[in-house]
């Protein structure tokens, strides 16, 4: 509930005992208002990982941090994780890539995240040296939570020069390519 309510709400849902009813009403109510704010990947059927997403204004806890605001145009991408025994295998960077596919198709022109430059085990944070290794860039530095910014552009572009030359490549392989004419 780090993200979904702000400190005094959190704090109050713990104290009760609510706060998997808070983050069941939080996901229904982002994706009945807004759509899909996560994304999990799975290995052989198994859960290896999730991404939390959403607009600044789903996201209470946004605005305390010291880098805030979060751009009008991006969205937040508020937590992520990989379990151990599946990390190094590039499992983050393709749901990077899914969030930057879903957000571009909803016209979104970018993802920020608050890095944690600490990178504190267990903690709600994604670690600022892992966005910048997937392609964020710091926008907004901070000692400890500087604010990282993926444009969608360019991280399409990309996608697309990576498409074409494997096309390129896979295509000069075929036997098509080899018996047309010059």
């Amino acid at each position: 509930m780090f993200w979904e309510l702000d400190p005094v709400s959190r704090d109050r849902a713990l104290a009760t005992g609510d706060s998997a009813l808070e983050k069941e009403a939080w996901t229904s109510s982002t994706l009945l208002e807004w759509g899909s704010c996560g994304k999990i990947v799975y290995v052989d059927n198994v859960p290896a990982g999730f991404v939390m997403y959403a607009p600044p204004l789903y996201v209470p806890r946004s605005v305390a941090f010291p880098t805030s605001p979060v751009s009008a145009d991006a969205v937040l991408m508020m937590t992520g994780h990989i379990l151990p025994e599946f990390a190094g295998g590039g499992l983050g960077r393709m749901l990077v890539q899914g969030v930057a596919k879903d957000l571009t198709r909803r016209a979104v022109k970018a993802i920020e995240a608050f890095g944690d430059l600490k990178g504190e085990e267990g903690g709600c944070m994604v670690p600022a040296d892992y966005l910048l290794s997937v392609g964020f860039k710091t926008v907004r530095p901070h000692h400890r939570y500087p604010r990282l910014r993926l444009e969608l552009k360019s991280a399409l572009s990309w996608r697309e020069d990576v498409e074409v030359a494997l096309e390129r490549l896979l295509g000069s392989m075929t036997p098509e390519g080899a018996l047309r004419p010059v």
